[in-house]
C-alpha cells in the first residue's frame, strides 16, 4: 500500500477527532462561555448541519479541480475551523469554527475513497479504501478518548489546537505523498438528481436520518449523563469513550461482513436491537456496570447500520450513485443535528439527562417502520418469480461512510 494512504488516514483521524470530541467537552465548553449544556449541544447540531450541506457543495465544487488539490483545499477549511474553535472569544465564534471545519468531512471521505482506490492496483481497491478509513475508526478508540482527558486536564482548547495540528500534518502529508490527479468528471446534475425522485432512495436516507440519530441523541450528552446520573468522576468519560469506540469498530465489521449477505435482516436486526437498548438505557444509565455494558451495545448496534444503510442507497441509486452517495453522508449528519436538537429540548423541559435516550429509541424504532415499509414496497414493485437488479460493479461492501 502506497505512503499516500497514510496521509489520507491521518485526515480522516483528524476529521473524526473532531466531530467526536465535543460530546466528552460540552460540561467544560458551557462552563467557560456561561451557556447551558443543552445550548452548548448546538456545537454538534452545527457541525452536522455543516456536514450535511457541505458535503453535496463540496462534492460538486471538487469537480472543478485536481482532487490532490481539493483534498489538500479541505484539510485547509479543516484546520482554520479548528484553530477558529480553538480561539474563539466566544460561543457563537466557536460555533462558527464548528461548521467551518465540518465543510470538510464529508467531500474529503468522498473524494479521498476515489484516490485511494486509485493509487493502487484493482484488485485492491477494498482495502486502500478501508485503510483510509481505519483513521476514522481509529478516531474513536484513541483520538476522541485522548482529546477528552487532556481537555479535561489541560483545557478544550488545546484538544482543538492539537486537532488543528493533525490537520497541518494531513495537509503535508497530501501535498508531498498523493501524486497529481485529473480533474474528475463532471458531474452531470440532472441525472444525479434524477435518482431522488426514486422512494427507495429517500426512504433509505430516511432510514439514515433516523437510525443513526438515535445514537446520536444518547451519545451527545453523554458527559453530563454519566458524571451526573451514573455518577462516574469526569475523568471516567475518557474511557467511557473508548468502550463506545471498540463498540463502534466491532459493530461496523460486522454491519459490513453482513451487509452484502442479508441487507435488510441486518437492518431489521441491528435497528430494532438498537430502539431496545437505546430504551434500556433509561434504567442501566443508574448503575455503573450496566451503563458501560450498554454504551458498548450502543456504539456496536449503532455502527451496524452504517454499511447496510450506506449500500441500500448506493444499490437503489445505482447508475447515478454520485450525489446519492454525498447526501447520504450528509444523512447521517442531519440524524445527528436533529436528535442532538430533540435531545437538548427534553433536558431543558426537565426531563432529565437520560431522557434523550427515550428521543433515541423513538428514533430508531421509526427507522425500523421505515425498513419494513421499504420492502414492502419493493416486494410489491418486483413481479413474482423475478429478482430485483443488483447494485453496479463499483458499489463494494461500505466500511465507514458517515
Amino acid at each position: 500500500m502506497p505512503l499516500a494512504l497514510l496521509a489520507l488516514a491521518i485526515g480522516a483521524f483528524g476529521i473524526g477527532t473532531t466531530e467526536f470530541v465535543i460530546m466528552g467537552l460540552l460540561p467544560e465548553v458551557s462552563g467557560d462561555f456561561g451557556v447551558s449544556i443543552p445550548a452548548a449541544g448546538y456545537l454538534v447540531t452545527g457541525y452536522a448541519l455543516g456536514v450535511m450541506l457541505g458535503a453535496p457543495l463540496m462534492t460538486v465544487l471538487g469537480t472543478k479541480v485536481s482532487r490532490k488539490r481539493m483534498l489538500m483545499l479541505l484539510m485547509g477549511l479543516f484546520i482554520a475551523g479548528n484553530l477558529l474553535s480553538a480561539l474563539a472569544p466566544s460561543f457563537g465564534l466557536m460555533l462558527t469554527g464548528r461548521v467551518v471545519a465540518s465543510l470538510a468531512h464529508g467531500a474529503f471521505f468522498g473524494i479521498g475513497s476515489v484516490v485511494a482506490a486509485d493509487l493502487v492496483a484493482p484488485d485492491k481497491k477494498a482495502g486502500a479504501i478501508a485503510l483510509m478509513f481505519t483513521g476514522l475508526t481509529v478516531a474513536n478508540v484513541v483520538g476522541v478518548p485522548l482529546g477528552t482527558l487532556v481537555g479535561q486536564s489541560i483545557g478544550w482548547r488545546v484538544t482543538f489546537g492539537i486537532v488543528a495540528a493533525l490537520g497541518v500534518v494531513g495537509l503535508a502529508g497530501i501535498a508531498g505523498l498523493v501524486p497529481d490527479m485529473p480533474k474528475a468528471e463532471g458531474v452531470r446534475l440532472r441525472h444525479e438528481l434524477a435518482a431522488l425522485k426514486n422512494i427507495q432512495v429517500l426512504l433509505a436516507m430516511a432510514m439514515t436520518v433516523l437510525g443513526f440519530g438515535g445514537v446520536f441523541a444518547a451519545i451527545t450528552y453523554i458527559a453530563p449523563m454519566m458524571t451526573r446520573v451514573t455518577g462516574f468522576a469526569d475523568g471516567s468519560v475518557t474511557w467511557l469513550l473508548v468502550l463506545f469506540g471498540l463498540g463502534m469498530v466491532g459493530g461496523n465489521l460486522v454491519g459490513g461482513r453482513y451487509a452484502d449477505r442479508a441487507l435488510m435482516p441486518m437492518l431489521y436486526l441491528s435497528l430494532g436491537a438498537l430502539a431496545v437498548v437505546l430504551a434500556l438505557f433509561t434504567l442501566t444509565a443508574h448503575d455503573k456496570i450496566a451503563a458501560a455494558v450498554t454504551l458498548v451495545l450502543i456504539g456496536a448496534l449503532g455502527f451496524a447500520t452504517v454499511p447496510p444503510l450506506q449500500k441500500r442507497v448506493l444499490d437503489q441509486a445505482h447508475g447515478a450513485p454520485t450525489l446519492a452517495s454525498a447526501l447520504n453522508i450528509g444523512a447521517f449528519n442531519l440524524g445527528n443535528a436533529l436528535s442532538a436538537w430533540l435531545g437538548g429540548l427534553v433536558i431543558g423541559a426537565g426531563l432529565g439527562y437520560t431522557a434523550p435516550n427515550w428521543v433515541g429509541a423513538v428514533l430508531a424504532a421509526s427507522a425500523l417502520v421505515l425498513a419494513f415499509v421499504s420492502a414492502a414496497l419493493e416486494r410489491r414493485a418486483t413481479p413474482s418469480g423475478t429478482v430485483p437488479a443488483g447494485p453496479v460493479s463499483t458499489e463494494r461492501r461500505t466500511v465507514v461512510s458517515h
